[in-house]
């Protein structure tokens, strides 16, 4: 019976996780193909060109803002595939002063 329900909380928190991608990437203007969130061993997130997304199922263990800052991080390599002046300027227009958040996440 625990089990079922921890299985269905998770599903609702990716079901939340994957509502917020698709916010950000109405936002970003950004056609997706697919979300997955998953257990990845060495990173938070990746895309493909292709409109693929995958998310760290480690972030639906931490704060909401800490996942949007991954969110967005990713969704932006869909306009810029690096991390210079350009995309720096669109992070903060969408997140504000992301650099706290880069720190933050840092620490997981």
């Amino acid at each position: 019976m625990k089990s079922s329900k921890k299985q269905r909380n998770i599903l609702l928190q990716k079901a939340d996780f994957k509502k917020r991608v698709v916010k950000y990437a109405k936002q970003i203007d950004i056609p997706l193909k697919s979300i997955s969130v998953r257990p990845m061993s060495r990173k938070w997130a990746s895309c493909s060109t292709a409109g693929n997304l995958n998310f760290n199922s480690e972030l639906l263990k931490m704060p909401k803002k800490l996942g949007d800052y991954v969110i967005v991080h990713e969704l932006l390599h869909f306009h810029v595939s690096n991390h210079g002046k350009l995309w720096k300027s669109l992070m903060r227009a969408y997140l504000g002063d992301y650099e706290k958040l880069e720190k933050r996440l840092s620490k997981y």
